[in-house]
């Protein structure tokens, strides 16, 4: 679970294995597998770094994030 804010300042508790995408509009907008909306205060890169914290936490994910750069 990941938390966000609605944009009334309500916090609340989102079960990021439902997240199908998201999208900036620019309001951040998360589409869930249910195609169901929500509009949230974070960045789109804050989810993101919500999401793969979430998904490290459960073991779905390795510790390692891939940025594209080649060093």
């Amino acid at each position: 679970m990941i938390q966000v804010t609605r944009l009334n300042g309500e916090t609340f508790m989102l079960n990021a294995l439902y997240i199908e995408q998201v999208q900036s509009f620019p309001d951040t907008t998360i589409t869930l597998t249910n195609s169901k909306k929500l509009v949230v205060k974070e960045t789109e890169k804050e989810i993101f770094f919500l999401v793969t914290r979430f998904y490290q936490m459960i073991g779905l994910q390795g510790s390692k994030i891939e940025t594209g750069d080649k060093e």
